[in-house]
């Protein structure tokens, strides 16, 4: 029979599971934007270059696979990937739609 601590087992998984994904697909479409950017869009917005940010955020995307003792490193890049997301991203669509 199962017990409950079964189910929470299971439950925390999948939440882990899920926020796994969802954070990889949120870093992802980061670079896979950083990328597609011209470079002097970068600095007219007044940002890191675009090798800086790429570099950020595709070792963010690299260090998700590999299994590492501690999560401030993912917190560390997940932050980077959030700051380019509300940060950055805006900065230089603001660029390209004046």
């Amino acid at each position: 029979m199962d017990s409950w601590a079964d189910h929470v087992f299971f439950i925390e998984g999948t939440l882990a599971t899920v926020v796994f994904f969802a954070v990889l697909a949120l870093s992802i479409f980061a670079f896979v934007h950083a990328l597609l950017q011209p470079a002097p869009a970068y600095e007219a917005a007044g940002k890191l270059n675009k090798a800086t940010w790429c570099t950020l955020l595709g070792v963010g995307v690299v260090l998700q696979f590999v299994p590492i003792g501690g999560g401030l490193i993912f917190i560390v890049f997940l932050v980077a990937t959030l700051v380019y997301l509300a940060d950055v991203r805006p900065a230089i669509a603001g660029l390209r739609r004046r």
